[in-house]
Protein backbone atom coordinates (compact mmCIF):
# COMPACT_ATOMS: atom_id res chain seq x y z
CA UNK A 1 0.00 0.00 0.00
CA UNK A 2 1.35 3.42 -0.86
CA UNK A 3 2.35 5.72 2.00
CA UNK A 4 -0.17 8.49 1.26
CA UNK A 5 -2.98 5.98 0.92
CA UNK A 6 -1.97 4.31 4.18
CA UNK A 7 -2.06 7.63 6.05
CA UNK A 8 -5.40 8.56 4.48
CA UNK A 9 -6.91 5.23 5.59
CA UNK A 10 -5.31 5.63 9.04
CA UNK A 11 -6.81 9.12 9.39
CA UNK A 12 -10.25 7.93 8.27
CA UNK A 13 -10.25 4.97 10.67
CA UNK A 14 -9.05 7.19 13.53
CA UNK A 15 -11.80 9.73 12.89
CA UNK A 16 -14.46 7.01 12.65
CA UNK A 17 -13.32 5.44 15.91
CA UNK A 18 -13.06 8.78 17.72
CA UNK A 19 -16.18 10.31 16.22
CA UNK A 20 -18.68 7.46 16.07
CA UNK A 21 -17.54 4.33 17.89
CA UNK A 22 -16.48 6.21 21.03
CA UNK A 23 -20.14 7.03 21.73
CA UNK A 24 -20.77 3.38 22.49
CA UNK A 25 -17.99 3.14 25.08
CA UNK A 26 -19.07 2.41 28.62
CA UNK A 27 -19.86 5.42 30.78
CA UNK A 28 -19.10 3.42 33.93
CA UNK A 29 -15.89 4.29 35.77
CA UNK A 30 -12.81 2.31 34.83
CA UNK A 31 -11.15 -0.14 37.22
CA UNK A 32 -8.86 2.40 38.87
CA UNK A 33 -11.70 4.86 39.51
CA UNK A 34 -13.91 2.08 40.88
CA UNK A 35 -11.26 0.83 43.31
CA UNK A 36 -10.55 4.41 44.43
CA UNK A 37 -14.26 4.93 45.11
CA UNK A 38 -14.69 1.56 46.85
CA UNK A 39 -11.69 2.11 49.12
CA UNK A 40 -12.46 5.79 49.81
CA UNK A 41 -9.23 6.97 48.24
CA UNK A 42 -11.10 9.51 46.13
CA UNK A 43 -12.65 11.22 49.18
CA UNK A 44 -10.04 14.00 49.02
CA UNK A 45 -10.13 14.35 45.24
CA UNK A 46 -10.34 17.88 43.87
CA UNK A 47 -11.38 19.16 40.46
CA UNK A 48 -8.47 19.94 38.17
CA UNK A 49 -7.78 23.41 36.82
CA UNK A 50 -8.98 22.51 33.30
CA UNK A 51 -12.46 21.39 34.38
CA UNK A 52 -14.08 24.40 32.69
CA UNK A 53 -12.13 24.14 29.43
CA UNK A 54 -14.08 23.83 26.16
CA UNK A 55 -13.20 20.12 25.75
CA UNK A 56 -13.54 18.99 29.38
CA UNK A 57 -15.18 15.62 30.21
CA UNK A 58 -14.83 14.22 26.68
CA UNK A 59 -17.31 16.69 25.24
CA UNK A 60 -17.63 20.19 23.86
CA UNK A 61 -19.03 22.86 26.13
CA UNK A 62 -22.26 24.34 24.80
CA UNK A 63 -23.37 21.36 22.68
CA UNK A 64 -26.32 19.65 24.33
CA UNK A 65 -26.35 16.46 22.22
CA UNK A 66 -24.00 14.02 23.96
CA UNK A 67 -23.40 11.98 20.80
CA UNK A 68 -22.45 15.04 18.71
CA UNK A 69 -20.44 16.62 21.52
CA UNK A 70 -18.43 13.47 22.23
CA UNK A 71 -17.88 12.72 18.55
CA UNK A 72 -16.64 16.23 17.76
CA UNK A 73 -14.42 16.20 20.83
CA UNK A 74 -12.90 12.89 19.72
CA UNK A 75 -12.35 14.15 16.18
CA UNK A 76 -10.70 17.33 17.48
CA UNK A 77 -8.50 15.20 19.75
CA UNK A 78 -7.41 13.02 16.82
CA UNK A 79 -6.59 16.13 14.80
CA UNK A 80 -4.56 17.74 17.58
CA UNK A 81 -2.59 14.55 18.26
CA UNK A 82 -1.85 14.04 14.56
CA UNK A 83 -0.78 17.68 14.13
CA UNK A 84 1.52 17.62 17.16
CA UNK A 85 2.90 14.16 16.35
CA UNK A 86 3.34 15.00 12.68
CA UNK A 87 5.03 18.29 13.54
CA UNK A 88 7.44 16.61 15.93
CA UNK A 89 8.18 13.90 13.38
CA UNK A 90 8.83 16.54 10.72
CA UNK A 91 11.21 18.46 13.02
CA UNK A 92 13.12 15.32 14.01
CA UNK A 93 13.34 14.12 10.43
CA UNK A 94 14.65 17.50 9.25
CA UNK A 95 17.30 17.52 11.98
CA UNK A 96 18.48 14.00 11.16
CA UNK A 97 21.83 13.14 9.60
CA UNK A 98 22.65 14.81 6.31
CA UNK A 99 22.08 12.62 3.26
CA UNK A 100 24.84 12.18 0.71
CA UNK A 101 23.82 13.50 -2.68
Amino acid sequence: MRTKRFFAVFLLVSLVLAGFVSYYASSSPDGLEKVAADKGIDAHAKDHSMKDSPLADYGIKGIGDARLSGGLSGAIGVGVVLLIGGGLFWVVRRRGPERDS
